[in-house]
């Protein structure tokens, strides 16, 4: 497949940032995109509504249904869900990108962050997969893709926030699992992580400007994304793709373009060596 022209994506957390990008750039080949996140008014701190990115998808020639989803709330998944499925016809694509972060140690994180982040990174790709997957065998080439880093059992990557490790590492767990049990159903199940900081609200949340000076755009996720998602879900899932790693295999030279300030040094994410 080399086109997501009128394929349905329901991706959550995709008012802005990597779920945003990886939804306008479906939306460039005439796909329909479910916005399902919780931001309905505007944010004093974060940019971006579900009115908003449906105006940008529809802008960038997609069709869009902002719908308001709590990944925590099953009623909410399920309802969205069908009020995808109504809408477009069906759903091709499952994308968990809404995640929670707080990088604190043990005895620095409250029972409410853990709680949250557990909810919604580990959690939250369970529900909106489970409740997927019945929309998903009835597509020609359907994909789940998880916003999560490959599975790397040092204690280094535990050590310094225990709790968003686990909550991370639970989203990719759910790709290994589900990889092998959807195989049968023609289901890919991947996971996407980036190589380098992404210029997201959260990455300036956490590190200010200078970080953002040392990540690259959004774009690139998008891309590595796309890529994905325009293979044959019978012979690509099980992986945990490094976006920089996939693009490089699809033959893409110029990673200059994604740095959100050219010159500088990139940082790399978390969890990879």
């Amino acid at each position: 497949m080399t086109s997501l022209k009128d394929k349905t994506l329901f991706i959550t957390g995709a008012s802005r940032g990597i779920g945003l990008a990886i939804a306008l750039r479906a939306a460039r080949d005439g796909a329909n995109v479910a916005v399902a996140a919780k931001t309905v008014e505007p944010h004093p701190k974060l940019p971006g509504t579900i009115f908003s990115a449906a105006e940008e998808i529809e802008a960038a020639g997609g069709k869009a249904l902002p719908i308001v989803v709590d990944v925590r709330n099953e009623e909410m998944v399920e309802e969205a869900m069908k009020a995808t499925a109504d809408k477009f016809g069906g759903i091709d694509i499952l994308v968990n990108n809404a995640s929670a972060i707080m990088l604190t140690s043990t005895e620095a994180t409250p029972m409410k962050r853990y709680d949250l982040m557990n909810s919604v990174n580990a959690r939250g790709t369970f529900l909106c997969s489970q409740k997927a997957i019945p929309y998903l065998r009835k597509s020609s080439n359907a994909h789940i893709i998880n916003n999560s880093p490959p599975l790397n059992m040092k204690a280094k990557w535990f050590a310094n926030h225990v709790a968003y490790t686990m909550a991370k590492y639970g989203m990719s767990m759910c790709t290994l699992g589900m990889a092998a049990e959807l195989a049968e159903d023609g289901i890919a199940v991947n996971s996407l992580w980036p190589a380098t900081a992404i210029a997201t609200s959260a990455v300036e949340m956490l590190g200010g400007d200078d970080m953002m000076k040392t990540s690259r755009k959004p774009e690139i996720m998008a891309d590595a994304a796309y890529a994905i998602l325009t293979k044959d879900s019978r012979e690509c899932t099980g992986n945990f793709f490094v976006d920089e790693e996939l693009l490089a295999a699809e033959g893409v030279t110029d990673f200059a373009k994604y740095a959100f300030d050219p010159g500088s040094t990139l940082s790399p994410d978390f969890f990879l060596d």
